[in-house]
């Protein structure tokens, strides 16, 4: 598992290299030295975006002694792919440093019968049992961005973020209610670039990991994970408005106590965004 959590970021980290390294050495040859392209002019942006992401979502949770099952929200309890809203605001008080706020309220609701018996909470669930599940993975996202590069086509800067993935998980049945729920703040850190194809067209990627060390998770009694990519070009209109369209996967593990969850969401999506 180490293993593979280490590939992935490199491969992430490697596409993302390429895909912007390339557009800011080909917008070098038509731009003029320190013109600002179309969308670098500004303060405040702020950016609504549509994502319709395939859910992978796995949780168990354990009561009075009593381990729990791994729960497969999507196969197990019907929960559906549906379309989430997120908000992105960026602060922008200098040309190099940023302050960034985003808020992905994810939220899902099924009703199913059974399909497979498990334990969940301590309560038994059997084939056949009408359940409604409650899932609220909401995730905030406080960052800071400073780019260390910056050039008049495009930069590269380092990410500095503390992200708050809550996780509510409510099974509703006629044998009871039973849920599951933790939240923790999440430091991640990550590589974020931009380049510009031509005059007011850009490509930006962005990658965040954090991975609690071992030892450290042995003294928590608890661990996990977080790999975060973006990628997405845009299309400025002019220097205060623009459409974007994108690809963007969250990829969580942690456990705590004898509580773990595994949830990933990967697909496109497209939105707006304004500056000021």
């Amino acid at each position: 598992m180490r293993m593979c959590f280490s590939a992935r970021v490199c491969r992430a980290a490697v596409v993302c290299a390429v895909a912007l390294i390339w557009p800011v050495a080909s917008a070098a040859q038509y731009a003029p030295a320190g013109t600002p392209a179309v969308g670098e002019e500004y303060h405040i942006e702020a950016a609504l975006a549509w994502w319709s992401p395939e859910p992978k979502l796995i949780v168990s949770s354990e009561s009075l002694g009593i381990p729990g099952d791994d729960v497969n929200l999507v196969t197990d309890l019907g929960i559906l792919k549906k379309r989430l809203r997120e908000l992105r605001l960026v602060l922008r008080p200098s040309t190099k440093h940023k302050f960034r706020i985003n808020y992905l309220p994810i939220q899902y609701s099924a009703q199913a019968l059974v399909q497979r018996e498990f334990v969940f909470n301590g309560q038994r669930y059997r084939i056949g049992l009408p359940v409604n599940t409650e899932a609220d993975l909401t995730t905030w996202r406080f960052g800071y961005e400073y780019d260390f590069i910056y050039r008049s086509r495009g930069y590269l800067g380092v990410l500095l973020d503390v992200k708050y993935t809550n996780v509510d998980v409510v099974l509703d049945s006629p044998i009871g209610s039973e849920f599951t729920s933790q939240v923790a703040p999440i430091p991640t850190i990550g590589i974020v670039g931009r380049g510009y194809i031509v005059e007011n067209v850009s490509i930006t990627g962005e990658v965040s990991f954090f991975k609690v060390p071992e030892n450290l998770g042995e003294q928590l009694n608890g661990e996990g994970r977080y790999l975060d990519y973006d990628f997405y070009g845009t299309f400025n209109f002019n220097r205060y408005a623009g459409a974007q369209l994108g690809v963007r996967s969250i990829d969580v593990q942690y456990r705590k106590d004898l509580d773990a969850g595994t949830l990933n969401f990967v697909g496109w999506y497209f939105g707006g965004v304004i500056r000021y």
